[in-house]
């Protein structure tokens, strides 16, 4: 029998039981499960007051449709109809177990401890049952641990949202955020280079997550508000969504720039609402990137709605807590020389993000080019040439290059490929930062003097920001 038909009886198993066993919750079906039953409106049980939660209702419906949306096998039915213990209703399209018992035992020859892991609803089921509760090494708690949490799903964050901003007026505060379920980030922890220091205080503020309530205990509340600081590209937006990826919150990012949009009348409002999203969606992390725009704006004299909105901002951040709201708030700034005392003492750790070094060049070229094929790769003479360039800048790089042996039909590099695409990368920072209104004439005539131009014959100088931060 095929693992389709494996992962199509694992579906009716887990609808089954988990219809029937009312002390299981949303956390106990795996994720892929749980957002095929997940409702717009569900019954809600907020308490006096509280509006109703969408939600997932007992009991779980069975069609084909809903197998092949949980399961991805493609045929649902046709995987499991020659089954003795499997039915279909012709009419609704539901499948279902004629004969559980029957359905347990060919499920439990068939599938091993690793699947469980990933099933709380059949590691609950299995642990307790009277004839297998031996035929798993895996129980029910280890197996809720390595299920991603009902929060972060996206299901949950939009049903939350929908409920929140209720009107049109509170939707157009969503211009000012950006919300991501962590499934929705393509980056981990592991596809970064860090520093020892990064290291260090990533895995400190981890630490402050996972023990939270002992650190409530101890009355040890400051804490959880970190500031990225670096130039643009040195990774400190991806390191923040990459904690988001690979401790399963919801990344809640707000650029501060935004506020100076068509809703300025509202922004201190809109500000407020936005740190009322992050504690609902808790527990989650709130970025705030362009920072320094606090300090800008409190040093100008114009827009008085702006410096309400800032101080709004200020006072936010004062009132939000990792340990009271679950909401750990990360500031991002490529100017910290332009920020103010009153933003600095926001911050209990600041992290610095600088330009990476040769090691760090070379591991980040490793890391980027893992799935590439590359003819004689020497990533430490790369990392020789591109001094002062960011991870970022690499990326581009790498991009050149494999663009670059396309449009001769080739996918695989070679050193020759990459040597190039660094100084097409030179070539694009030069006619970047070229002023073509005041000079640079040659450059503006075709076949001029890129290099002459840009510094007057004194060559490229790579030590200079770019506006990308990855």
């Amino acid at each position: 029998m095929s693992d389709a038909a494996l992962d199509v009886v694992e579906f009716l198993l887990t609808t089954s039981v988990y219809s029937d066993d009312r002390t299981l919750d949303e956390n106990d079906l795996p994720p892929s499960f749980r957002q095929v039953f997940w409702t717009a409106s569900g019954d809600g049980d907020g308490g006096q007051g509280a509006p109703d939660r969408s939600g997932i209702s007992r009991p779980l419906s069975a069609t084909n449709s809903a197998a092949r949306a949980a399961t991805g096998v493609d045929q649902p039915w046709d995987a499991v109809s020659e089954l003795m213990f499997t039915e279909r209703d012709e009419f609704s399209g539901t499948v279902t177990l004629a004969e559980q018992g029957m359905a347990e035992r060919w499920f439990v020859e068939r599938a091993d401890d690793e699947r469980l892991r990933e099933n709380p609803t059949l590691a609950k089921h299995f642990d307790e049952h009277d004839e297998y509760g031996s035929a798993f090494d895996v129980d029910h708690e280890e197996a809720r641990d390595r299920n991603r949490p009902i929060q972060a799903d996206r299901v949950w964050i939009d049903g939350l949202l929908e409920e929140y901003f209720d009107d049109e007026e509170d939707e157009e505060m969503l211009d000012l955020v950006e919300v991501r379920a962590p499934e929705e980030v393509d980056i981990t922890l592991d596809d970064l280079v860090l520093t020892d220091g990064q290291e260090a205080e990533i895995d400190k503020i981890s630490k402050a997550i996972e023990h939270r309530d002992y650190l409530a205990q101890i009355g040890l509340r400051e804490i959880g508000k970190l500031l990225f600081v670096g130039p643009p590209g040195t990774g400190k937006t991806s390191t923040a969504q990459a904690l988001a990826r690979d401790m399963d919150l919801p990344f809640v990012e707000v650029k501060l720039s935004m506020i100076t949009s068509q809703y300025l009348g509202e922004t201190a409002k809109n500000v407020d609402k936005t740190f009322e999203v992050a504690k609902r969606l808790s527990p989650c992390i709130l970025f705030i990137d362009e920072f320094d725009f606090v300090a800008k704006t409190r040093r100008s004299d114009e827009h008085a709605a702006l410096k309400r909105a800032v101080n709004t901002l200020l006072k936010s951040i004062d009132n939000i807590s990792l340990i009271e709201d679950d909401v750990l708030l990360i500031g991002a700034t490529n100017h910290p020389d332009q920020l103010d005392d009153a933003a600095w003492r926001r911050f209990d750790e600041i992290i610095n993000f600088p330009k990476p070094d040769y090691d760090m060049r070379t591991d980040i070229l490793r890391v980027i080019t893992r799935q590439m094929r590359i003819e004689e790769f020497d990533p430490q003479l790369i990392a020789e040439i591109t001094e002062g360039l960011t991870g970022s800048d690499l990326r581009m790089v790498l991009r050149e290059a494999v663009l670059e042996a396309l449009t001769e039909d080739r996918t695989t590099l070679t050193q020759e490929d990459l040597l190039n695409a660094v100084e097409e990368f030179e070539e694009r920072d030069t006619l970047k930062n070229m002023d073509m209104i005041e000079g640079d004439h040659d450059a503006l005539v075709a076949g001029g003097d890129l290099g002459k131009a840009s510094d007057g014959g004194h060559g490229h100088d790579h030590d200079h920001d770019h506006d990308h931060d990855h």
